[in-house]
């Protein structure tokens, strides 16, 4: 099963926006607090929210609902 993150704040409107496409998208997550970790809130503060999917970053500020769907489903095929 995949792991995904979503790294916030209290408070912030865009970290409640992502929330509410993670809850829509129906995938188990979790939410780290980023303010509970000095190492995080140097990090991403300026960042949040920003969403992984095991350990690999996939987005930062805004959550695009159709690439998480992509990317829950299983790793893509590269064409090129």
């Amino acid at each position: 099963m995949s792991t995904l993150v979503l790294y916030g704040r209290p408070g912030c409107h865009l970290c409640d926006d992502a929330r509410v496409i993670l809850e829509r998208v129906g995938a188990p997550f979790s939410e780290v607090n980023i303010e509970r970790d000095d190492d995080l809130h140097a990090r991403l503060l300026e960042r949040i929210p920003v969403v992984t999917l095991d350990g690999e970053e996939l987005f930062e500020h805004f959550v695009d609902e159709e690439t998480l769907r992509a990317r829950l489903k299983g790793p893509r095929d590269h064409v090129e």
